[in-house]
């Protein structure tokens, strides 16, 4: 019985991460062209129709219609199941890493977690599609990285003040020397997530994206979808390395540090 009861719960948590992420969908997609993300209720992009309750189920709904609206038969992007799903593995992964609060949910420290990696979600996608990362995302990092002081003291001030220009400055030199090396965007997210997470972790996250980057570049060259003198996003490479340094990146740079 106890252990029906805790796959309950961690199964609660998955849908908990999937909701918000669900949410998130809405603000990717409303943010870039200046509609509210609090108001209206959700729509058909195509047809207009007003989503009905049963539609709007995480990872559930997209099963269930078969990823097609249900009024006009539109597809619906893959990429809001995916973000429901990652949002649930999120909010699981937060829970066993930085562990559960007295009420079943998150410790303030897997909260903050979450909330970094929602930020991530939302930049990677709307660099993807617009090639834009609003400001208001890297002061959201950065106002985080203040709570940080007081929830991860094993970062000390310093350690973030490196962090934050180990990476950043360097990225900003190399965009004045080579024009379009990188979007100010991109300069101004790894500097606040440097601030955030520390130096060895930061370190660890542009190295990650520039080698998912860069296997995603080979790819689209060998399918001839992409030139040398061509641009791409690079900011969804830089969330996905970010993401995996906030779990890991501290243990790894130190295993790294441990053969020097």
């Amino acid at each position: 019985m106890a252990a029906v009861m805790e796959f309950v719960l961690w199964l609660f948590r998955f849908v908990m991460g999937a909701s918000v992420f669900s949410f998130l969908n809405v603000v990717i997609v409303r943010l870039p062209k200046e509609e509210t993300v609090i108001a209206g209720r959700s729509h058909c992009p195509r047809c207009g129709r007003i989503l009905k309750p049963k539609e709007l189920i995480p990872c559930v709904s997209f099963l269930v219609l078969r990823g097609k609206c249900l009024g006009c038969g539109q597809k619906i992007s893959l990429r809001y199941f995916v973000n429901e799903l990652l949002g649930g593995a999120a909010f699981v992964g937060c829970g066993l890493i930085y562990g559960c609060g007295s009420l079943g949910l998150l410790s303030l420290r897997g909260w903050l977690a979450f909330a970094y990696l929602g930020i991530l979600l939302v930049v990677a996608w709307m660099d993807w599609d617009t090639r834009i990362i609003y400001d208001r995302f890297h002061i959201g990092i950065f106002l985080l990285g203040i709570l940080a002081l007081w929830l991860f003291p094993e970062h000390m001030i310093l350690e973030r003040l490196i962090g934050a220009a180990a990476v950043s400055l360097p990225m900003l030199l190399l965009s004045l020397l080579v024009e379009g090396a990188f979007g100010g965007g991109d300069i101004k997210l790894m500097a606040a997530s440097g601030w955030l997470l520390g130096v060895r972790s930061i370190l660890f996250a542009m190295f990650a994206g520039v080698v998912l980057g860069a296997v995603y570049c080979i790819g689209m060259m060998l399918r001839k979808k992409l030139s040398r003198k061509d641009q791409f996003a690079f900011g969804p490479f830089l969330a996905a390395g970010l993401c995996l340094a906030l779990f890991w990146g501290d243990a790894l740079m130190a295993w790294y540090l441990s053969f020097l």
